[in-house]
């Protein structure tokens, strides 16, 4: 079940592979997500010292999260994912030039986990022909329903 996805990734990106990462979060941030209150517009994921991190993911506190806590709604966020994942994932980054974004949060068998993928940006003509694209599959549907009327 999807809990955020990131709409802007699709189209600012061309996604080659996808990868689903487990994330350490605090009792409050697993409280707001199941709330639905996270956002992945803004955020990229990177990686440090051989960890993954996902920057800039906004989750946005419950009123009566804690009374002992003082809840950081942008913190850096660590992925979990096996030695080899991470690996590879550094090899794609350093050398071909990729990308790793945040594409889509969801539930999985009662954990929350996190797509990510390795991406390599669009340039601007790529973004107007996918655009084209998405309009004339939109026109074609159009013409059908109306030729079955």
């Amino acid at each position: 079940m999807s809990i955020a996805d990131n709409k802007k990734a699709f189209h600012d990106y061309f996604i080659e592979e996808k990868f689903e990462a487990g994330l350490v979060l605090e009792g409050w941030e697993v409280k707001a997500i199941r709330a639905g209150r996270v956002q992945l517009k803004e955020a990229y994921v990177v990686i440090k010292n051989g960890s993954v991190y996902l920057i800039g993911c906004h989750i946005s506190p419950l009123l009566a999260a804690s009374t002992h806590i003082l809840p950081d709604p942008t913190r850096s966020r660590k992925l979990l994912l096996n030695a080899a994942e991470i690996n590879k994932l550094i090899g794609k980054t350093e050398r071909a030039g990729f990308t790793l974004v945040p594409l889509n949060m969801h539930f999985s068998k009662g954990r929350i986990k996190l797509d990510i993928g390795l991406a390599k940006g669009k340039k601007q003509h790529d973004k107007r022909a996918a655009e084209k694209d998405r309009e004339w599959e939109r026109e074609k549907q159009r013409l059908t329903r109306a030729a079955q009327h």
